[in-house]
């Protein structure tokens, strides 16, 4: 077929790909609806897509993915840096000569009976400042539909990308070739655990996948691009690419602000930043769920884009109760993968707020629902454009992107961390973001409960390169002349009394919170200055039905000994990972902290 570009450098690598993979037929996706029906339509075809009742659920399929390929694996992630020590202590490394030369061998006819689709897809608004292009290559026609929801794909992206623009390079390939007259049979193809890999090459920024089909393994655009690549372009170019969301808030006045959230999984940043408030005359939009790539302005300010184009939502624990907008969002034109499947082919997951209907559940295995097991996988996702969600805000598009005013980190904590901190400084924030944790429950077997298992920044499983020199970039943003940095908060809706009882309600009860962060940046909060950090005063915050005047003051008060506890752990447990790479500010940032709660 003829090429759609004049780009060398894209249409050599596309010849040396098909040469080595040896697929049956290359395909240039061109970005259109027809070309995204006929890729499902395929998958259909293949017994692979289930397709939804279409007046329930209209234009929306189901998928179920082989039981060993349901999430990201976070042991065959690389990060294959020339030099293990820009790895760092918390990537998996292996030298990249070594990487290619087995995965060069794995895709040696890997694509054979299969087509070979070409991707280019924009990360971030065509032609934005702030955006990046990425071609990928994949033997997955679900990949390329999830491709054409999650990202901008398209012919419009190689007018831009042009003779000679820059691209990073995405391989993916499910590992399954097919034999003269095979086919998948219905089974969803993917190569066994150990031959699964999925590697990032930083200083060549490239990415190579291979053995698996589902979620951020097989959509490159996603965690593999937008954070552990873009993370070592954004050092080195002098930005930030985060795990965050990103939210517009309104208040009764009609003045917004934009704030970033980062929380490690699990902690509700999709229902955050599709919030929908409880007070009075406030509104919530929501410009992005999960990334946010941030440069400076020329009037100092930083300047957000969410760089996807759709939600790729984890879907168990998603009802109209915590997240409204989630749910009319994927009302139609919806991919579903390893939900079940209801007797009146509609869908159906735990957390969901009601029972399934009369009949037959088939679970995410394929099997009639025994109940002894979820019937959906806990890790079961959503793929739905972000055009769809009724509460999305009219500049998510903006090439320009908006003015950040605040930063919120967070985590599961049922003690010591207060509803809601605000950072002294911004080296007090950053301190914040490096100790951002999760307490593990009992069933996290690796870790006794009550440990708090540390993701700073939410990026422990997405930095592309040594946490130290993470937590050094952020400390060096904060020095930029003439920059106008957002306030950092740190938020923890997840307090509970030792009995058990949550002190706080969450869901749109966190719009108050939100509405004392949106004051502080305002400065018109009322606030007092504490040990740990600025809180607001009691009568600051509107305490919704239900929680009393002592919650309100046990949720607002200074744990003394929990904070004492957190810095021991801090000094024993966390920061010794980073070695001599933790920067010198980090440790005067505890050491401040332990001296003024003495």
């Amino acid at each position: 077929m003829t090429s759609p570009t004049a780009n060398q450098k894209l249409l050599k690598w596309v010849e040396d790909i098909t040469k080595l993979a040896k697929p049956a037929n290359v395909e240039w996706l061109n970005g259109s609806k027809a070309e995204y029906d006929a890729l499902i339509q395929s998958t259909v075809d293949a017994g692979l897509a289930t397709p939804l009742d279409p007046i329930k659920r209209p234009n929306s399929f189901l998928f179920r993915s082989d039981p060993t390929d349901v999430a990201r694996v976070e042991n065959r992630t690389y990060i294959a840096s020339k030099s293990q020590d820009d790895a760092g202590p918390t990537n998996n490394w292996i030298n990249p000569d070594e990487l290619k030369k087995t995965m060069t061998a794995l895709y040696d006819g890997c694509m054979a009976g299969r087509t070979l689709y070409v991707i280019p897809f924009s990360m971030g608004p065509v032609g934005s400042p702030i955006a990046k292009i990425g071609v990928q290559i994949t033997d997955s026609a679900y990949a390329a539909a999830n491709m054409h929801v999650m990202t901008r794909v398209g012919n419009k992206v190689l007018e831009v990308l042009g003779k000679d623009g820059e691209f990073i390079p995405c391989l993916h390939s499910i590992g399954k070739p097919l034999a003269p007259g095979e086919s998948d049979n219905g089974q969803w193809p993917s190569a066994p655990l150990d031959k699964k890999y999925i590697s990032h090459f930083p200083e060549e920024r490239t990415i190579w996948s291979y053995g698996s089909g589902y979620g951020g393994n097989a959509l490159l655009g996603k965690k593999c691009l937008a954070l552990r690549i873009a993370s070592v372009q954004a050092r080195d170019e002098g930005w930030l690419a985060e795990h965050m969301l990103i939210l517009k808030l309104t208040n009764t006045a009609g003045k917004s602000k934009f704030v970033a959230a980062a929380f490690p999984s699990a902690c509700g940043k999709t229902n955050l930043a599709m919030l929908v408030p409880t007070v009075p005359g406030w509104k919530v939009e929501t410009v992005g769920d999960d990334i946010a790539w941030m440069k400076f302005g020329k009037d100092g300010q930083l300047y957000a884009i969410n760089p996807e184009f759709g939600f790729f939502g984890v879907a168990p624990g998603t009802s109209v109760q915590s997240n409204p907008n989630a749910m009319k969002s994927v009302e139609s034109n919806t991919i579903f993968t390893n939900v079940a499947l209801t007797s009146d082919n509609d869908v159906w997951w735990e957390g969901i707020g009601y029972d399934p209907p009369a009949g037959d559940v088939i679970d995410w295995k394929g099997k009639v629902w025994d109940k002894k097991e979820p019937a959906a996988h806990p890790n079961s996702r959503f793929t739905v454009p972000a055009s769809q969600c009724p509460a999305i805000a009219p500049e998510w598009q903006d090439p320009a992107g908006v003015p950040i005013s605040a930063i919120l980190f967070g985590g599961r904590r049922p003690s010591t961390i207060p509803l809601v901190h605000q950072a002294r400084s911004w080296n007090h924030g950053v301190f914040l973001g490096s100790i951002v944790g999760s307490e593990v429950t009992a069933a996290a077997l690796d870790l006794k409960a009550g440990t708090v298992r540390r993701d700073p920044f939410a990026m422990l499983p997405f930095c592309g390169y040594h946490m130290g020199d993470y937590f050094k970039h952020w400390i060096q943003i904060g020095k930029k002349e003439g920059a106008v940095l957002p306030k950092i908060f740190f938020v923890n809706w997840f307090r509970k009394t030792q009995e058990g009882r949550w002190l706080w309600p969450g869901y749109g009860e966190n719009s108050r919170v939100l509405k004392w962060i949106f004051e502080q940046c305002d400065g018109t909060g009322k606030f007092v200055e504490t040990e740990i950090g600025i809180m607001p005063t009691p009568d600051a915050l509107d305490a919704p039905a239900g929680v009393t005047a002592d919650d309100l003051k046990e949720l607002l008060t200074v744990d003394r000994e929990g904070w004492k506890r957190e810095i021991a752990d801090v000094r024993a447990e966390h920061y010794p990972k980073f070695g001599e790479k933790l920067p010198k500010e980090l440790w005067a940032e505890l050491e401040g902290l332990e001296a003024r709660l003495k």
